[in-house]
């Protein structure tokens, strides 16, 4: 699937998850599915060209080049159903073990949500590595209270994140690799095959429709829905 349908569906299962997730607060809840959705794209760091692997210039580009050479290409490690959500999942609990290391993992899902989505926000400064970089940093600094919050909830998302994108590229012709077959180089594969990745029912149909469900969900089950009153309120008293 493309990045931005990754980022969509995953947004869209966090914003559904809302319910049940250990978050407390809008702050937190939109952190959850901010999350979400960058985290949906994370098995995409086996590739140096992807989305992921340019989101911050140089510093992705070596830890693409590297995990790429680990997961012996892409699609195979890293979109391994069982190995990549363990794996990716202890780097989390790594990091929600201190707040800078758990700030700088919520900036990185940030930063690739904003690139996916891009076309959904203002400006272009989330297009280069170093405005995406300042923007997902700052935005992350204020999700964690300047800081000093941990989110012990991070492992969930992420180990979540692989396994919705997993879930989308099984559905595409190119499909994911029967767990550990990659390791010898000479992956099987399993496929839905209902779809090439770029094709119309994705552009069209899948992508705008998880758009969708994220939006209105996210609206419902947040405490944002308190805040339109007096958004509106605000902007009639101007008018």
């Amino acid at each position: 699937m493309l990045g931005h349908s990754h980022a969509m569906s995953g947004a869209a299962v966090g914003a559904a998850t809302l319910t049940v997730a250990p978050v407390v607060g809008t702050t937190q809840q939109v952190a959850w599915v901010a999350a979400w959705a960058g985290f949906a794209m994370l098995p995409d760091l086996d590739q140096r060209g992807a989305t992921v692997g340019r989101l911050w210039g140089p510093i992705t580009a070596v830890v693409s080049t590297g995990i790429g050479k680990l997961a012996r290409g892409h699609r195979n490690g890293t979109h391994d159903a069982l190995l990549a959500p363990l794996a990716f999942g202890g780097v989390a609990m790594l990091a929600a073990l201190h707040p800078w290391a758990s700030m700088a993992l919520l900036a990185f899902a940030i930063g690739i949500a904003a690139k996916a989505l891009h076309f959904m926000v203002p400006g272009n400064a989330e297009n280069t590595w170093v405005g995406n970089l300042a923007l997902s940093w700052a935005a992350a600094w204020w999700l964690t209270d300047t800081g000093h919050a941990t989110f012990t909830w991070l492992p969930i998302v992420v180990a979540g994140g692989v396994l919705v994108h997993i879930a989308g590229d099984a559905l595409t012709v190119g499909g994911c690799p029967v767990p550990f077959t990659w390791m010898d180089g000479k992956a099987s594969r399993y496929t839905l095959g209902l779809f090439k990745t770029g094709a119309g029912v994705e552009t069209f149909v899948l992508a705008p429709g998880f758009l969708i469900a994220a939006l209105v969900l996210t609206y419902q089950r947040t405490g944002l829905s308190d805040w339109w009153p007096a958004v509106r309120d605000a902007v009639q008293a101007m008018s």
